[in-house]
């Protein structure tokens, strides 16, 4: 913990990259376990979705049962210390591999959520957005079956619920076009928004190093910083408690919980 901390120490302006493993404390799983291995099923593909309406069918099953976990969320102890050390200026900015949104309801400032949001809901057609929240009652009403259903969190507001049959369920469609309304996230199979990218890009441009928290780096979309933050000369740190794709990459590695070493270095900050 302390020779992460030196180095944290060293200098200012840290862009940090978050992954599930810094929101698993506030109940909400990680795909992989420290090997980097998966956990449980791949998730749903976008192509999956878009081509299947059984396959938007089990998704949507299983989000009305996750949904109820995931809006109750509330940041945890690594989220309040990432906040605090960006008010004390030690880190200009934060990626977010996760959709939770639980960075911003910590009071975190210039967040880029790497992955989109899924408390929003899109229209793959005419672009249209609205709350999450809102389809909520849309599906207990017209799936009342569903609306009690119990089964257990797994990440992104999914819920491992295979025995239900949601062969059953109706499915809700844009209002203005009819079009299939979809989560507002890259899922797997998609790619990051481009313009997204070059706003984060252009955040680690303009940080002296890169700090990855709880992410296993498995994915491209997060394993491309490092990679990036190598050709700028920058210094990499890595807080996870398991292998990570970056770890031949790194100055230097804490394999750990997120929060006892972001409070150390707070601590270090205030003396």
């Amino acid at each position: 913990m302390e020779e992460i901390t030196d180095l944290l120490m060293a200098s200012s302006r840290w862009l940090v990259l978050t992954g599930a493993g810094i929101s698993s404390e506030s109940g909400i799983p990680t795909y992989r376990n420290k090997f980097g291995r998966w956990k449980r099923k791949q998730p749903v593909t976008h192509q999956e979705f878009v081509k299947n309406l059984s396959c938007r069918q089990r998704f949507w099953a299983r989000n009305v049962v996750g949904w109820r976990f995931i809006s109750q969320a509330k940041p945890n102890h690594a989220h309040y210390a990432i906040r605090d050390l960006q008010n004390k200026g030690a880190v200009i900015g934060l990626i977010t591999q996760n959709v939770d949104g639980l960075h911003q309801l910590a009071g975190s400032k210039n967040v880029v959520d790497l992955h989109g949001r899924i408390d929003r809901v899109k229209c793959l057609s005419c672009g249209d957005s609205q709350s999450r929240s809102l389809l909520q009652a849309w599906f207990e009403s017209r799936n009342p079956e569903f609306a009690h259903q119990a089964g257990q969190i797994a990440p992104d507001g999914d819920a491992d619920a295979d025995n239900l049959e949601f062969t059953r369920l109706s499915v809700p469609c844009c209002l203005k076009c009819e079009g299939i309304l979809k989560p507002d996230v890259v899922f797997f199979g998609d790619s990051v928004p481009l313009k997204r990218l070059k706003v984060a890009r252009e955040m680690l441009e303009s940080a002296s190093g890169l700090l990855v928290i709880g992410s296993s780096l498995m994915t491209y979309s997060g394993y491309r910083f490092c990679l990036w933050a190598e050709e700028q000369n920058k210094p990499i740190a890595l807080i996870n408690e398991g292998e990570t794709r970056a770890d031949h990459l790194a100055a230097t590695k804490a394999s750990a919980p997120c929060a006892p070493v972001l409070q150390n270095w707070l601590k270090r900050l205030s003396v």
